[in-house]
């Protein structure tokens, strides 16, 4: 296997644990989250996090305790011999004392370190404890090959950071694959659910969470929504993995409510919310969303606004990231004959076929909040409507089904090859091959799609298949209880590896261990695998 080796990584990476221990934020007595005292210097205890790197640039983030100026350096090496020195934004009170710093002119395919540094913007002298951390750019070269993992779905169903359970530690178990990058398919915070200090599990014992103020409640205000971002951050595994590993970020719905589309109005029976204007709510959430991620598209002054986007990993790889969420049409029977809008919208399903078309990369991942196949109702509103693609009926393209089965038609009929698609959203892990020869609807190439996650939230049953584009379930592993707890398993993540030499990609779907349940390997070009 094609991969290039980085030895000094691990090293690297000693120096931004030593950090992030120094910055822990431990548990008070009663499970709560401790104030900080504003003394001192300013302080980056929520850690560091790299997004969206290209093969000369990338995006640093940091938060800051207080106002500061945000300073990045970056070397060639763990001694930061000769530094150069990146000028940051000036953190404050209206991005909740976030910001990133774009690093360009950036060598391709090679080790970047880097350390953040804050500073008094009184007495520039005057800086914080730097926070180190380390990420690859992408390579410019096919024989470097590309590995990366996929998961989503955080803190959800009540499942918050148990100490006792080590936190998040699925981070540690994908950390140790050393990726290129991660890939979280949505559902980065559960802004709809409270956690409580305490929940009961079937056997009796106790599962113990980490608790905030802001997770007290559903979040509505802007600073609410932020806390909900915050919360994930006190956890030391992902601070460590955000310090070694980029990320690729996009969104579902639990980063504002279950299961909402624009222009929905909560019902007046939802007494936990006073906020009824579901838009009102996407909008805080987004700006949080946007404030707590290093994502290019959404940076301030960035011209797209938009999360949706495609990231270009080299020859081997292009990464298109979809949001089923920001222009969907309203949750339905789903059972339409004529659906312009769907799931994408259309402006977005058209720039998706432009960039599909346009790509010149090897493998084609696409990056869907939601599965394809997998029936995923909504009964939110009292009405069973649907809420993903798939509506249960096995026949021919109804709703939402028929703008993917124009852009399945599409992809054959322009001869795009490569295509593959990766999600999470249903709390299980599967593996779902597609084939015309099965499905009502035809006119399409075969094609895989994989599910992986939670990364801690409530495992689920596997979801039923809709038949309308073929899909064969491979491989599943699901409970087949409702909301399993994160102690008590069902934690997954995916990892994709793509060999430099004959770019074959090798797909497996792992427990939160690492252990491997799953394998699938696919050959490039080649139709019908």
């Amino acid at each position: 296997m094609s991969h290039r080796p980085f030895p000094g990584r691990r090293s690297v990476l000693r120096g931004s644990l030593v950090a992030s221990a120094a910055l822990a934020l431990p548990a008070s007595a009663g499970g709560a989250a401790p104030a900080f005292a504003l003394s001192g210097r300013p302080r980056a205890a929520w850690g560091v996090q790299t997004g969206d790197v290209t093969t000369d640039s990338g995006l640093v983030w940091v938060r800051s305790d207080r106002p500061a100026r945000m300073i990045v350096e970056t070397s060639a090496t763990e001694s930061f011999r000769n530094p150069r020195r990146w000028q940051g934004p000036l953190l404050g009170p209206g991005t909740d004392f976030t910001g990133t710093t774009r690093l360009r002119g950036l060598p391709a395919g090679e080790q970047i370190h880097y350390r953040v540094l804050l500073a008094d913007p009184d007495d520039p002298r005057r800086t914080g404890e730097p926070v180190t951390g380390t990420f690859r750019t992408v390579p410019a070269r096919r024989r470097d090959g590309v590995r990366f993992t996929w998961s989503g779905d955080q803190a959800g169903q009540g499942w918050g950071i148990n100490p006792d359970i080590g936190g998040y530690r699925i981070y540690d178990a994908m950390g140790r694959l050393d990726p290129d990058f991660f890939l979280c398919s949505g559902d980065n915070i559960y802004a709809d659910g409270p956690i409580a200090a305490t929940a009961t599990l079937p056997d009796g014992s106790v599962y113990r969470n980490l608790t905030t103020e802001e997770k007290s409640k559903v979040a509505e205000t802007l600073a609410e929504f932020r806390g909900n971002f915050r919360y994930n951050l006190l956890d030391d595994n992902l601070r460590r993995f955000n310090a070694q590993v980029p990320s690729i970020i996009q969104w579902d719905d639990h980063e504002v409510r279950n299961n909402w589309y624009p222009g929905q109005v909560i019902a007046d029976s939802d007494g936990k919310y006073t906020e009824k204007d579901v838009d009102v709510l996407a909008a805080r959430a987004k700006r949080a969303f946007s404030e707590y991620f290093p994502i290019s598209t959404l940076r301030p002054g960035a011209r797209e606004g938009r999360v949706h986007r495609v990231l270009r990993q080299g020859p081997l790889l292009d990464v298109f990231v979809l949001d089923m969420r920001t222009y969907r049409n309203a949750n339905s029977p789903d059972d339409q004959t004529v659906d312009p809008q769907g799931i994408l919208g259309r402006e977005q399903l058209e720039w998706l076929k432009r960039e599909l078309k346009r790509s010149r990369a090897v493998w084609k991942v696409i990056a869907a909040d939601m599965p394809i196949g997998l029936v995923v109702t909504d009964t939110t509103e009292g009405e069973p409507n649907f809420e993903a693609v798939a509506q249960g009926d096995p026949g021919a393209p109804l709703g939402r089904e028929l703008q993917i089965a124009e852009l399945l038609r599409y992809i054959k009929h322009q001869r795009i090859t490569g295509t593959v698609w990766l999600t999470a959203d249903v709390h299980h892990t599967s593996a779902q091959h597609y084939q015309p020869s099965r499905a009502a609807f035809t006119d399409f190439e075969p094609f895989w799609e994989f599910v992986s996650g939670p990364l801690n939230a409530g495992a689920f049953p596997a979801s039923a298949l809709d038949g309308t584009f073929g899909p064969e379930r491979v491989f599943v592993k699901a409970p087949t209880a409702s909301n399993v707890s994160p102690a008590e398993g069902y934690q997954f993540f995916g990892e994709v590896d793509i060999d430099g030499d004959s770019a074959e990609m090798t797909v497996r779907l792992r427990e939160q261990d690492g252990t491997v349940l799953f394998t699938q390997v696919l050959q490039p070009g080649r139709v019908g695998q």
